[in-house]
């Protein structure tokens, strides 16, 4: 068991939680939480996530991108501690879980949230797998902004209200912008290995600094959209909660580009990813106390 809990990268699980936590407290703002139905959309997200995970392992394996000189956290196929075929069956039934609990939400919200689903289940496997994989032509940031924050903040928003909301996107992009940066840090911390293996992240298709600006970049696009809810959005002062955090967001950001020892960036990408919480989660009470 405790092989497969490391196999589903728990550090990573900021991810799928926080876009949850940010759409239903919308919800809850609006008088239109449904508890039932967030708490599936949050077993769904936390699914998907393990099954991504599951997939990126079986996939980085099979395609030779996970060899001895990788230097981030363990993968539990390239380590011998599974078979390819195990972790190809845990991708299928974690996949296979998050398709047959979401026909509730369908039942329930209608067919988009079907679409939608499936889509992200596919894009969870296209992320490393396919003959076009995501990750490996330096579209992985798009994907996980896209999929991790805007869908799922909305389509939490959704299941719950049962109609779309502007507030909910806005929301979405400090969402998807704080998930990207787990992603950068795993990828400059892999820039090596990646150049190698002929994964064209962004950081092998652009260099380390491009990583590090875009990791300031999506810090400050997650800060500008407190003020935008103030301003535009006319909510209250508890929407800059947010704010409180800030400090430990510009330290982060200085780690970030002053990082020389790549191995140090493995406690920085789980730092990164337990940031996204508390951004999530201060941003989610600045917007239910308004």
């Amino acid at each position: 068991m405790s092989i497969w809990i490391e196999a589903a990268r728990p550090q990573t699980l900021a991810a799928a939680i926080t876009p949850v936590f940010v759409g239903a407290s919308l919800a809850f703002q609006s008088e239109l939480l449904n508890w039932t139905n967030t708490t599936v959309a949050l077993i769904c997200a936390m699914l998907i996530q393990i099954g991504t995970n599951f997939a990126n392992d079986y996939f980085d394996f099979v395609k030779g991108s996970d060899t001895d000189e990788r230097i981030g956290f363990r993968r539990a196929t390239a380590a011998g501690l599974t078979t390819p075929k195990q972790m190809l069956n845990a991708t299928i039934l974690t996949m296979g879980g998050a398709f047959f609990l979401g026909l509730y939400l369908v039942w329930s919200a209608g067919w988009v949230i079907l679409i939608i689903g499936l889509l992200s289940l596919l894009f969870g496997i296209l992320y490393t797998g396919g003959p076009f994989p995501l990750g490996y032509n330096g579209l992985g940031d798009v994907f996980v902004f896209i999929f991790f924050g805007t869908i799922a903040v909305m389509t939490t928003y959704y299941v719950n209200a049962l109609e779309w909301s502007e507030a909910s996107f806005w929301a979405s992009l400090a969402v998807g912008a704080l998930c990207v940066n787990i992603l950068v840090v795993n990828n400059l911390r892999d820039v090596e290995q990646d150049k190698k293996s002929g994964k064209k992240t962004l950081g092998v298709l652009f260099g380390e600094r491009a990583l590090k600006l875009e990791y300031t970049l999506m810090v400050l696009l997650a800060y500008a959209i407190p003020p935008h809810f103030l301003v535009q959005l006319e909510y209250n002062f508890w929407i800059l909660l947010p704010f409180a955090a800030g400090p430990l967001a510009g330290y982060y950001v200085y780690r970030v580009w002053m990082e020389e020892d790549k191995v140090q960036l493995n406690p920085m990408l789980e730092r990164t990813a337990q940031f996204m919480v508390i951004y999530g989660i201060l941003f989610s009470i600045g917007i239910i106390l308004n």
